[in-house]
């Protein structure tokens, strides 16, 4: 037993190091934000369309993903550098007041994880920054969904970036507009992330040949099962390791487009770890992906169903 507690507790050590290193390695540098702007599309998919107005939301209350703020970086250069968008990284709660929301034609979602079993992002940011009532934080956190909720049915794009499938886990209603829950993830690892249909239009950085990268093998409970969206990568579960429960599919969907009423929505599960930004494919992906929530790339999004 000792033995056993000794080897994991070596394990937990040696990856502990690996990941800081990583982290020290990825800072956000004048070197690193030069590298991205240079690997960066200088131009978009869809071409002559107006300039759009992008909300990056990047507070997190629980888990604190640490590429957030390169994600965000990220997002500013292929605006900047396509001159296609505005970007504006929020942080407040009052960017979902309804009033503020119709400022932007998209959301981004960037890893703001709530914390707890809760999993309910607007309760969380009540509680730390209002002397509200535990009641008044219940009816605002749930009108606060539904001003996202309507914002996207009636005509707003929401792109989700990996951990924040996971801001109103609990919500059954939001799963539906999202596509799926998060239910677990096994330990980081090399993956092969493949197209599901190699000649959708917002696969085509990958060129048929996927995506190789270290991320976590993210997999998914509610709506997901409803198949409610139109996949457009997916991991081989066969391929994994650390499974929990019994695979009846091996393909494990990581990221899909969708309709929610007249807005669009696309989730992408890549974007756990800063140095994946270092493939140019990504970062096309990731722009494709906020042309489709804005309305400007035009795709089959029709639902799979089950």
């Amino acid at each position: 037993m000792k033995t056993n507690i000794t080897i994991t507790a070596l394990f937990l050590l040696v990856t502990g190091f690996i990941f800081a290193q990583q982290r020290e390695n990825f800072k956000i540098t004048d070197e690193w934000l030069a590298k991205i702007e240079q690997i960066a599309p200088s131009e978009t998919t869809v071409k002559d369309v107006s300039k759009k107005k992008i909300l990056v939301f990047s507070k997190a209350t629980g888990f604190d993903h640490w590429t957030i703020p390169h994600n965000a970086e990220m997002l500013k250069i292929l605006g900047k550098k396509t001159n296609a968008f505005e970007v504006h990284v929020g942080y407040d709660i009052e960017n979902f007041d309804k009033k503020n929301l119709k400022k932007y034609d998209a959301v981004v979602f960037n890893n703001c994880n709530p914390r707890g079993k809760k999993r309910d992002l607007f309760s969380d940011l009540l509680e730390d920054n209002t002397s509200f009532s535990a009641q008044e934080i219940a009816a605002k956190s749930a009108q606060y969904e539904k001003n996202l909720l309507d914002y996207v049915a009636k005509g707003g794009g929401l792109m989700i970036l990996h951990g924040a499938i996971v801001v109103q886990n609990n919500s059954m209603e939001f799963s539906k507009m999202t596509g799926g829950s998060f239910d677990y993830h096994p330990k980081q690892q090399e993956m092969h992330v493949k197209e599901v249909d190699p000649n959708h239009p917002l696969v085509q950085a990958f060129k048929g040949n996927g995506l190789t990268h270290v991320d976590e093998p993210y997999f998914f409970k509610n709506a997901y099962f409803d198949y409610n969206f139109r996949p457009l990568l997916y991991i081989d579960t066969n391929k994994i390791e650390g499974i929990r429960h019994t695979v009846t599919n091996d393909k494990n969907y990581v990221s899909w487009i969708k309709r929610h009423g007249k807005g669009r929505v696309f989730y992408s599960s890549p974007s756990h770890n800063a140095q994946s930004l270092d493939h140019p494919e990504l970062l096309q992906f990731f722009l494709d992906g906020l042309q489709y929530v804005v309305g400007d790339l035009k795709c089959d999004d029709s639902p799979i169903g089950k």
